[in-house]
């Protein structure tokens, strides 16, 4: 094998990655657990002290020098599905970014044609809200000009009355796309303020929208309110140091008298402390008597004695705390003494970004003048614009700034009244910055310097315009699991990978023999090389990414096989062991290649148009080709070569007693069948899709067609069809419902669209008090609870629909020009295509048939992931299929497509039901352990496996023979004996043989090959 030693070298460095980041995971499980056993009391959990136990170690090294935190982060995490929480996909409502622009303006026309924009937008869902205002406007006033509407002080500079409507409408969509940046730089902010242990949050692409995970969040209501909250930018006075340390030293001897008197060790403890470390104590000293008066230079020496503050205000240089100890400074910030000490005008707020000091990781506290009423001098309303630049002067990054005329009115006095001190710019009770005053700033236009990096002048001109524009954010999908429904989901998960794992190396080892032991041997390895790659990225591993984890799995021992049958067939043609290896490897590989690169091609398209659910499964895909290729080619070469290495016989076998004359001289007329094969399909599908109409359309999961879903357990088993017609009558006003048994007789699925067109969270409350009161009225006995929620808007729905029939369909034709390049006829594309299309047909049909029969699955995102991952195990089926024939005709140039098309289906035919058997088997057991939630995917991909198997051997290449194959008919050689097949062969085994022995060999007066030669009709 060439380039081994680089090989090797790759391999050795992957997984010493791969099992430090897994080591990193066990770490932090570890510390998990230990959280738990120090907050299990009587047998319960008490989820506050198993908080305070990880914020106790967050900052605190777990791991050599690595802290929890950065443990945590680099861990293989759970997703919501196995672990719990919410996830929620946020858009932001361009309806009050135009009114704003527009002065909240009262003309009939603007707002004829804003009604008229908004009714339109129901129906079309995926347009942008700004293309159909443009249109209404036009529509309602075709001799208008939006300019008139939005030339005004608000746009100042960016549209005048010359603008034309494409200008304008322009700067709205910019405008909406910075709205869109502030409100997902605010809601990170926020996010990671909340205190969830590795949230996630994200742009979705090409959209207005925003994702946002939260793992273990138990209280759902809290999370809508923060996450749809309107930014508040205010603008502040500061205290000076003098000003405002008397009032904390009087806070420390408070502080310190209670301690002293409630617990004296504890303060002999605390003084001892402070002797053993004067660093903190001096630094603090400096802090609080900077610039004061000699009254004041006593009270923080005194301070500095008792170091009761002076333990938590440890930040060198200024008013601080180290990070880790920020819950502990909040404790006391909102304890009655503080309150009691410290006067009603002055708050402390933290700056929103930590400062990092030999390091370590501080936050500055802020001490802000509030006045009597609350209220901030200046608002962000005031702001008209904002932008971080490099300074024209020279000297890095600033922000200029510019109000309107009544903030410039507030500005002017503001300043005035600060010249050399702070003024804080503060968003959401967070201080982004605070200035020094330098002189009174007349006119509103403002230009705040100091240390920044052009990145964060950008930010802090992002925070300075979230003011100017309201930008409300609507959910627009939402779901929530609860903690047992993700612990179920976890066991699902586990069982079904160990079940497939198990029932895969056994049948390779059955099979193959010791062969058979090495394929699990690099089995295990490409699992692991998996997990830890997924780890190293820190990607959630979900029930869609365990899915896809079987997937691999089975797919990756379909290279082991390809190879292993290779080599069986070089030995069964005479070749010696070593010599069959090499062969086998090297007549595999193009197989084996194209293979990858077609399930690539699929993984790549549902990781771009995917959310969700189906982007971890992709990514789970994604990452699995290139290690099963790894692992199959490469990795079990070298240690097969190994094991024969410097040996003149071997006891390495690759078959059994079992397997040994199993698929031998196979010669089954497949083409012979194709037009049975063609009926078949055609009756089938028709059949499906009529059954479909039937049943009044397909069965939509609420992905595809809005609304809002709900798992529900009871204590006793219910009725599904009996809650559905109960809930629709007295409950949901008629609206369509589903109920139907999620995994366990007690607990029922209820899908609704009662108030689907509706995203608010007030029709949120609104359908949920309507399902509990129908439940509790019908089943109250049975105490019903909601285990999880899920709720998807018309937009998503919509664009979930558009994206899933593009997928498919960008899917088709990556395959169609791949297979065009590699085989060089468009007839192998062609008949590749319509075989897949057949494929997603034929599923697609099954599922209505299925619900004929009482098997009644949703199709949703999954599902489509499964059409589309069943493409992909039909299309390698096929490459296999095509690259034999390829084989055969390169080494027979005087042979016909016709003649060599069934001996390549028969020579591969070991292969193709060996791989269908592997992958049945490990999907059934999916179907079986996998949970409620993968019903869809699992039921359509044991339907998959079955069809894809069937249409590459009589869809694909039979479709290539009536097309491609009828221009060959003529050269076809019908006198006497058709030339024989030569399978590359003769030179390494001269041995003469018969013609039974010769499985490769086609005769055309042979009637049991007939139709394969000289005789097939068209």
């Amino acid at each position: 094998m060439r380039n081994k030693g680089l090989i090797i070298t790759l391999t050795v460095i992957l997984s010493a990655l791969c099992i430090y980041f897994l080591s990193l995971t066990l770490i932090s499980r570890g510390v998990q657990r230990d959280a738990e056993r120090y907050a299990t009391q009587g047998g319960r959990l008490v989820e506050k002290q198993r908080q305070h136990y990880l914020d106790s170690v967050w900052r605190a090294p777990v791991f050599g020098p690595l802290t929890y935190k950065e443990v945590r982060q680099s861990e293989l995490g759970l997703g919501l599905d196995l672990n719990g929480g919410m996830h929620l996909t946020l858009e932001v409502s361009p309806v009050e970014i135009v009114r704003a622009m527009s002065g909240k303006s009262k003309d009939a026309n603007f707002n004829k044609a804003m009604a008229q924009a908004q009714q339109l937008q129901r129906t079309n869902p995926s347009t942008p809200f700004t293309t159909l205002f443009a249109q209404s406007f036009r529509q309602v006033a075709p001799n208008d000009k939006l300019a008139r509407i939005f030339a005004n002080t608000i746009n100042k500079g960016a549209i005048d009355i010359n603008s034309t409507d494409q200008q304008v409408i322009g700067e709205i969509n910019k405008q909406l796309e910075d709205a869109i940046d502030r409100s997902f730089n605010i809601l990170r902010t926020r996010i990671d303020k909340f205190g969830t242990s590795q949230p996630s949050i994200q742009r979705v692409k090409g959209t207005g929208r925003i994702q946002i995970e939260l793992p273990g969040v138990d209280n759902p209501d809290r999370v809508r309110k923060l996450v749809q909250g309107q930014a508040k930018l205010e603008f502040w006075e500061v205290w000076r140091q003098d000003e405002f340390a008397p009032y904390l030293n009087q806070l420390n001897q408070v502080l310190s008298a209670k301690e002293a008197a409630a617990a004296p060790a504890a303060a002999a403890a605390t003084t001892a402390t402070a002797t053993a470390a004067p660093g903190d104590t001096s630094a603090l000293a400096r802090q609080l008597a900077q610039k004061n008066t000699a009254a004041a230079k006593t009270d923080t020496a005194a301070l500095a004695q008792k170091n009761v503050l002076g333990s938590l205000f440890t930040m060198p240089g200024t008013l601080g705390a180290n990070i880790r100890d920020t819950a502990r400074v909040n404790a006391v910030l909102h304890s009655a003494d503080t309150r009691a000490v410290l006067p009603s005008n002055l708050t402390l707020m933290w700056g929103v970004k930590p400062d990092l000091i030999d390091g370590q990781e501080y936050l500055q506290l802020y001490a802000i003048r509030k006045s009597r009423d609350a209220e901030a001098p200046i608002g962000g309303e005031v702001i008209s614009d904002a932008r971080g630049d490099f300074s024209q002067q020279g000297g890095g990054a600033e922000v200029s700034m510019q109000m309107n005329p009544s903030g410039a009115r507030k500005w002017e006095r503001l300043t005035a009244a600060n010249i050399g001190r702070q003024v804080a710019i503060v968003l959401d009770d967070y201080v982004y910055s605070a200035p020094v005053v330098q002189a009174e700033i007349a006119g509103g236009n403002s230009s705040i310097s100091g240390n920044f990096t052009i990145e964060e002048a950008q930010d802090l001109a992002s925070v300075l315009k979230a003011g100017k524009l309201p930008a409300p954010t609507r959910i627009v999908e939402e779901a929530v699991v609860g903690p047992s429904l993700g612990q179920e989901a976890t066991n699902q998960g586990l069982y079904s990978t160990l079940g497939g794992l198990l029932i895969i190396m056994a049948f390779m080892a059955a099979y193959y023999g010791r062969a058979g032991i090495v394929a699990d041997v690099v089995l295990l390895f490409n699992l692991f090389l998996i997990m830890g790659i997924l780890a190293q990225f820190s990607f959630a591993l979900t029930l869609p990414g365990i899915a896809g984890l079987l997937l691999v799995i089975a797919a990756s021992v379909d290279a082991n096989v390809l190879i292993f049958e290779r080599i069986r067939e070089e030995m069964d043609h005479g070749l010696q062991t070593k010599d069959a290896i090499n062969k086998g490897y090297s007549r595999a590989f193009s197989a084996i290649f194209d293979a990858n690169v077609t399930t690539l091609i699929i993984a790549s398209i549902l990781f771009i148009f995917g959310t969700g659910p189906v982007q971890n499964f992709a990514i789970t895909l994604l990452i699995g080709v290139f290690t099963s290729f790894l692992s199959a080619v490469y990795i079990s070469r070298l240690i097969i070569e190994q094991m024969v290495k410097g040996k003149e016989t071997t006891s390495l076998t690759f078959s059994t007693f079992l397997s040994r004359n199993l698929f031998k001289n196979i010669n089954f007329d497949i083409v012979g069948k194709r037009k049975l094969a063609y009926i078949f399909s055609t009756v089938f599908i028709l059949i499906g899709f009529g059954l479909m109409y039937l049943q009044g359309g397909p069965n939509l999961g609420v992905d595809f067609r809005g609304g809002r879903a709900y798992v529900v357990s009871f204590d006793k088993p219910v009725v599904a069809s009996d809650a559905r017609d109960y809930l629709t009558k007295n409950n949901f006003a008629g609206a369509g419902t589903e109920a139907k048994t999620f995994g366990t007789d007690n607990r029922l699925r209820i899908t609704t669209g009662y108030l689907a067109d509706d995203e608010s969270t007030a029709a949120d409350d609104k359908v949920k008090t309507a399902l509990l009161a129908g439940l509790n009225a019908k089943y109250g006995a049975l105490k019903p609870n909601i285990e999880s929620t899920a709720k998807v808007g018309a937009t998503i729905a919509d664009d979930i629909k558009r994206t899933s029939v593009l997928s498919l369909g960008l899917t088709l034709l990556a395959i169609f020009v791949y297979v065009l390049f590699r085989f060089e006829k468009w007839q192998y594309s062609m008949a590749a295509v319509v075989a897949l299309f057949h494929d997603a047909l034929i599923v697609i049909a099954s599922f209505p048939i299925a619900r004929a029969f009482g098997l009644n699955y949703e199709m949703d995102q999954v599902f489509v992931a499964a059409i589309l991952t069943t493409i992909g195990f039909s299309m390698n089926d096929t490459i296999v299929i095509y690259d034999r024939i390829r084989e055969y005709l390169q080494e027979n140039k005087n042979l016909t497509f016709a003649q060599v098309v069934n001996p390549a289906l028969n020579s591969t035919f070991s292969r193709t039901m060996i791989t269908f058997t592997t992958v049945f088997l490990v999907m059934l057991v999916l179907y079986i352990f996998g949970g409620e939630t993968l019903r869809s995917f699992s039921f359509a991909m044991l339907l998959g496996v079955i069809f894809g198997t069937y249409s590459s051997l009589f869809i694909a290449a039979p479709l290539i023979l009536d097309t491609y194959g009828k221009k060959e008919k003529e050269r076809m050689n019908t006198d006497g004996d058709a030339p024989k097949l030569n399978t590359g062969h003769e030179q390494q085994n001269p041995r003469p043989r018969s013609k039974a022995e010769y499985t490769g060999t086609i005769d055309s007066k042979d009637a049991a090959a007939g139709a394969a030669a000289a005789d097939i009709s068209f």
